[in-house]
């Protein structure tokens, strides 16, 4: 199994995108977005030259893909005006059970325009296997703490028989206990996770939530091998300072890190830019 970081927040877009080659090619999350406001200032042009050089690779590498995964409907996660879905299998959230009233908005008009040009499977709860390869998606997590309003998300677990990998996409910590249970339960070789939003600590997130989330990502670096920690964790230029002793774990890792390559914080240093 090959697992390629495709782009994330360290990498200067908002997203936490990942292509996994084994017996089939995934894709799960392919889509990238900017956020449209930062300390009240719009992307900057070297933001979109990295939005389109990533948009451009994702293109591709959807060429490839046999089977894509959307684990929700915010528009960094997937993106309704690209036709690549068209003729592959899709494994997504299911567009009307646990989704908040945005989200089920969006999903609606993913699936008016796809269910009939894609082999489309909603997918809370299911596991499939596909050429030995084993697909597992769970029920929906909380998109952020219990009382979000933001929705809810699901993880998925590829394993093709010598690794496995787990995909925890806008758990925001994870805050939420149960979230971290289950990751842990899943024993992958990789987690891959949405870090806590500590940017907006004090305002939309809380002292409470960033502790619960320390917490739950010390247990899960005790027990998983390598953990990519990103997206909304990367929008803070003190994100490691926010999260103190947990980097005493030395098994974490954005993406840009785990490619061997150098942290590139756009959205959070756009005032400098």
């Amino acid at each position: 199994m090959r697992i390629y970081p495709v782009v994330a927040d360290s990498m200067g877009v908002r997203a936490l995108s990942v292509f996994i080659e084994t017996r089939i090619n995934i894709f799960i999350d392919p889509s990238a977005a900017l956020g449209p406001r930062r300390y009240g200032l719009a992307p900057k042009p070297v933001e979109w030259a990295a939005l389109e050089k990533f948009k451009s690779e994702i293109r591709e590498l959807a060429k490839k893909t046999d089977v894509f995964v959307i684990s929700h409907y915010h528009y960094d996660h997937y993106d309704p005006n690209e036709d690549f879905f068209a003729g592959k299998k899709v494994f997504a959230k299911h567009w009307r059970e646990k989704i908040n009233y945005s989200q089920k908005k969006r999903a609606a008009q993913f699936h008016e325009k796809f269910s009939e040009l894609c082999e489309l499977e909603y997918v809370d709860g299911k596991k499939y296997e596909i050429e030995g390869v084993e697909l597992k998606f769970s029920h929906p997590f909380p998109h952020g703490n219990e009382k979000t309003r933001l929705g809810f998300v699901i993880m998925t677990t590829v394993d093709d028989g010598t690794q496995r990998v787990l995909h925890a996409s806008d758990v925001e910590g994870p805050i939420v206990e149960e979230a971290a249970d289950y990751i842990i339960s899943e024993a992958p070789d990789i987690a891959i996770i949405d870090g806590p939003a500590t940017y907006f600590l004090g305002y939309r997130f809380s002292q409470s939530d960033l502790d619960r989330s320390i917490k739950n990502l010390k247990r899960i670096a005790e027990n998983v091998p390598t953990v990519i920690l990103d997206h909304h964790l990367l929008r803070d230029l003190k994100y490691r300072q926010r999260l103190g002793d947990t980097y005493s774990h030395l098994n974490l890792y954005t993406f840009a890190e785990f490619r061997g390559e150098k942290n590139n914080m756009l959205e959070a240093r756009r005032k400098e830019l």
